[in-house]
């Protein structure tokens, strides 16, 4: 079987299995800590602007939804944000992008660092999104599915007076389905096809993917957004997975059935995303393609970045709404 790219994240049958998210504590009005305090005995911190730091990489996808979703809601001065560089080493995310090469609020030069602070023993991947207490220097959480939810709910005193409703409460029971298929068969799905290490694993996610975008194509055939038409956190996530299709998983990834670009009804609606306030520009190409194809050298040895493909397509009209 073929070298896989994260050993301990691949089964016995080729298919990568993603590690748990590490730290799930949660800011919320309801933690019974005084301001300035640390998580109560239910793990909930006091929520305060100001106090908490977003570590995101232009290139995540997972990171992105955090920073998209903290844009719409109006909490960019609310909750700070620190740039980790899209490429990583074996020492993990690097604030290489900062002048000397440290996170200017939190002071470190790694976010294996946090990640060090909160829990010692900690030996898994460290990845982004984090949100972390800059007063602390721990992580609160890296729970980045929950993370964007309590952005939405938990942080509702802090929203713009014209913030939308990402999680309409009369939706929640649709739109947690609905989420879960999408993280299942296309967020997560596209790494399952491109860190497979069998054919097998390989071929289960790639027709899983594709069944799972012909699906979608269908209902936003009819409808501007997936669930009707406002956007919704469920949006959010299906965009930041459609946005590094072409440029990142088609090729690299092998995931090759079709090009976004070739699938009419997705191809305007992500268009139509990347076009509203808060969307495209939080997107890097330039990040996205240095970040998959020169950090994942099982799959691409070379470490060579592709030029290609033209993203110049992404501002044309869109036809939709």
């Amino acid at each position: 079987m073929a070298r896989a790219q994260f050993d301990a994240e691949t089964s016995t049958g080729g298919a990568f299995v993603r590690q748990p998210n590490r730290f799930t504590d949660r800011v919320t009005p309801h933690s019974t800590s005084p301001p300035g305090g640390g998580p109560d005995d239910e793990g909930r911190w006091p929520l305060e602007a100001g106090r908490y730091r977003l570590i995101w990489c232009r290139a995540c996808p997972w990171a992105h939804r955090a920073r998209i979703v903290r844009s719409l809601l109006g909490l960019d001065d609310v909750i700070s944000l620190g740039t980790v560089d899209p490429i990583r080493d074996e020492r993990g995310w690097r604030f290489t992008l900062d002048p000397d090469g440290f996170d200017p609020v939190l002071g470190v030069g790694f976010l294996s660092e946090a990640y060090l602070a909160t829990d010692p023993d900690y030996t898994g991947r460290v990845t982004v999104p984090a949100l972390v207490d800059t007063v602390t220097g721990r992580v609160v959480t890296n729970d980045y599915p929950q993370l964007t939810l309590d952005f939405s709910t938990e942080w509702r005193r802090f929203h713009a007076p014209d913030a939308p409703d990402l999680y309409p409460v009369e939706l929640r029971p649709e739109m947690d389905a609905l989420m879960a298929e999408i993280h299942r068969d296309v967020n997560n799905g596209v790494y399952r096809a491109g860190f497979a290490t069998s054919q097998e694993a390989y071929d289960e996610a790639y027709e899983a993917l594709f069944a799972r975008l012909d699906v979608l194509s269908e209902r936003l055939a009819g409808r501007r957004y997936l669930m009707g038409e406002e956007i919704t956190e469920a949006d959010v996530r299906l965009f930041t997975t459609l946005v590094r299709f072409d440029v990142a998983y088609h090729g690299h990834f092998k995931c090759n059935r079709q090009k976004l670009t070739e699938m009419p009804v997705l191809w305007a609606y992500a268009r139509d995303l990347f076009q509203t306030p808060g969307f495209g520009e939080t997107v890097d190409f330039d990040h996205i393609k240095r970040h998959y194809y020169a950090t994942h050298r099982e799959i691409n040895p070379t470490g060579v970045v592709p030029l290609g493909p033209d993203t110049s397509g992404w501002t044309t009209p869109h036809g939709r709404g």
